[in-house]
């Protein structure tokens, strides 16, 4: 692809990379917290909690500081925290998800959002992009609109540059050493959901959502034990619907290569008030709970993971 790469300069020349790079001067775009060693081979990823704003984009952005927050998965990055003490490493986004969402393709871009043409190689017709929840998302939560204007392409082209690839190259990386260093990995991408979240004709409303991609991401031992634990803790879980994983868990989760990722939605309504972003009474327990629940799953015999049929790919 000659052209990506020539395109990508002739873009960057137009915005400075280091523009966005400036975004994040006094806070990393995302971190990776973990203890001297890693004892465990589980890697967790909270890609959408990221709570620092740059002033740069708020000034482009039209919402107010409350309403640009609508798309992010509050607090997970500490609702899965002690995992940290428990031996797995976990990458925890600082940039927000209206800014960048890495749980899209890299070049997963809206047309109608941009002051030129996109480059041929992006994807503009998935039905993420057509929600207006692409790479560099349109919308937020409750459909409002991020911007009153087009962007510079420039613009999409540097946060994926500076941001985007080098948080998957990290998150690849400690795949990869946890890989080399166990003999298989699990990655544990973690979200949130709406409280208004509910599943088919019944109504039935889901404290969790286990996604493993119609179990093509991961074994299946690990979204049974993933749902049992749940489920024995007196939380209702649904499989899959509505959310079965994006790109993390579709683009990391190869069980033939003994590499398996499942995505764990926790509904918002269990330990935040969704209209002013404050924790309530409920967030300590359900933290326990989440701590308890990685322990268990973490504590999974090697052979769920390993005894595996090698399948084409």
């Amino acid at each position: 692809m000659a052209g990506f790469a020539d395109d990508v300069a002739v873009l960057a020349s137009r915005l400075e990379l280091t523009t966005v790079a400036e975004d994040f001067s006094g806070v990393a775009p995302f971190e990776v917290r973990m203890g001297a060693e890693q004892r465990v081979p589980f890697v967790f990823s909270s890609p959408h909690s990221g709570r620092f704003y740059p002033e740069r984009f708020l000034a482009m952005a039209r919402l107010d500081s409350t309403a640009i927050r609508r798309s992010e998965d509050c607090y997970v990055d500490e609702l899965f925290g002690a995992v940290v003490a428990l031996g797995a490493p976990l990458l925890a986004a600082n940039f927000p998800r209206a800014y960048l969402d890495v749980n899209r393709e890299p070049w997963e871009l809206d047309p109608r959002m941009f002051a030129e043409p996109v480059p041929s190689y992006c994807n503009i017709r998935s039905a993420r992009v057509a929600g207006g929840l692409g790479t560099v998302p349109r919308l937020v939560g409750e459909g409002l609109d991020i911007y009153a204007g087009r962007l510079p392409l420039a613009e999409a082209v540097a946060r994926i540059e500076t941001v985007y690839k080098p948080y998957h190259e990290t998150l690849k990386r400690l795949i990869a050493r946890t890989h080399a260093g166990f003999g298989y990995a699990v990655l544990i991408d973690c979200h949130s959901m709406p409280a208004s979240v509910r599943v088919g004709d019944s109504g039935f409303r889901p404290d969790f959502i286990v996604g493993d991609r119609f179990g093509t991401a991961a074994s299946a031992a690990l979204t049974e034990r993933a749902i049992s634990l749940l489920s024995a803790m007196g939380y209702t879980v649904a499989h899959n619907k509505p959310y079965a994983g994006g790109f993390i868990t579709e683009h990391y989760g190869r069980p033939a290569r003994r590499l398996h990722a499942l995505q764990v939605e926790v509904n918002r309504g269990l330990y935040m008030n969704e209209r002013t972003l404050q924790k309530t009474i409920g967030f300590p327990a359900l933290a326990e709970d989440l701590a308890r629940f990685s322990a268990d799953l973490m504590a999974m015999p090697d052979h769920h993971f390993l005894d595996l049929p090698l399948a084409a790919e």
